[in-house]
């Protein structure tokens, strides 16, 4: 980390609701990116990455939208991102604070026109994810969250045009459950054998990182994953709900951190109320 840029990035991380303004602004810009690609319908062209995820041209320009944004707010604070990660780019993160971004996390729900894909960009502070914000720019909506060292949790949604919703998780009520699960990755031996000790009211499937924000608004209560994730798929959607009132957890049961090597996540769960 830069120590020449730290003290120009103080004022901005001192204020929570800041910082979520400006991050709101530029999931707007990428958004807008995606959305000029998205529109040209089947014409999008698809390449296949050697983990033999697909890319579109969508994740790259937003990428580089919310690369060059993050520099000019903040300059010198390390930014991990997706498809920078894809090409060995990966920056040291040893000082604490970083950026982790997947620019469209969904790319499979992007291609298939559902839009249930997002813009995702989070703030790390010693492993823990302290600010972020998801946006769905298909469907016009936004989760946000912040709970910088010091400064209270708080949390919201918008819908285009309308006014912010605080939102907040609820304990699971008495009828039980609602789980949410993956689209693509939502069913298995280990899922199964992890509900096993909840009563299931329901089940519900969405994409992308919109599962955290559905436990983060109390429209479910449960996540499980039990499939390979990255850091920048997980951090946004981590950081709204824990500014919900929510946390996740490895499967071991200590919390989800960030800043590991390789930046690859261990199977996990997210819950609304901890307790």
């Amino acid at each position: 980390m830069s120590t020449a840029a730290q003290p120009q990035s103080t004022d901005l991380f001192a204020d929570g609701q800041a910082l979520l303004a400006e991050l709101t602004r530029i999931a707007h810009e990428a958004g807008e990116v995606i959305l000029d690609i998205y529109d040209q319908g089947d014409d999008v062209q698809v390449q296949v990455k050697e983990d033999s995820s697909p890319v579109t041209a969508a994740d790259e320009a937003a990428e580089a939208v919310i690369l060059k944004a993050l520099e000019e707010l903040s300059p010198g604070i390390p930014v991990v991102a997706e498809e920078a990660a894809a090409a060995g780019h990966l920056p040291d993160v040893s000082a604490g604070r970083f950026w982790l971004v997947d620019p469209l996390d969904g790319t499979k729900e992007f291609i298939s026109r559902n839009g249930e894909f997002t813009v995702n960009i989070a703030l790390v502070e010693d492993g823990v994810p302290v600010a972020g914000v998801v946006y769905a720019p298909a469907k016009e909506r936004l989760w946000a969250g912040v709970g910088m060292t010091g400064q209270p949790l708080y949390a919201h949604f918008v819908v285009m045009n309308e006014d912010a919703q605080a939102i907040e998780t609820r304990a699971i009520p008495d009828s039980g459950a609602v789980v949410v699960a993956s689209r693509r990755h939502g069913s298995g031996e280990a899922l199964d054998t992890f509900l096993a000790s909840y009563t299931v009211a329901d089940m519900i499937s969405a994409g992308s990182s919109l599962k955290f924000c559905l436990v983060a608004s109390a429209q479910a209560d449960l996540y499980p994953r039990f499939g390979r994730t990255m850091e920048w798929d997980t951090a946004a959607g981590h950081a709204v709900l824990r500014a919900a009132g929510g946390a996740v957890f490895a499967q071991d049961g200590s919390p989800l951190t960030y800043g590991k090597p390789g930046f690859e996540n261990p199977h996990f769960y997210a819950v609304g109320k901890a307790d």
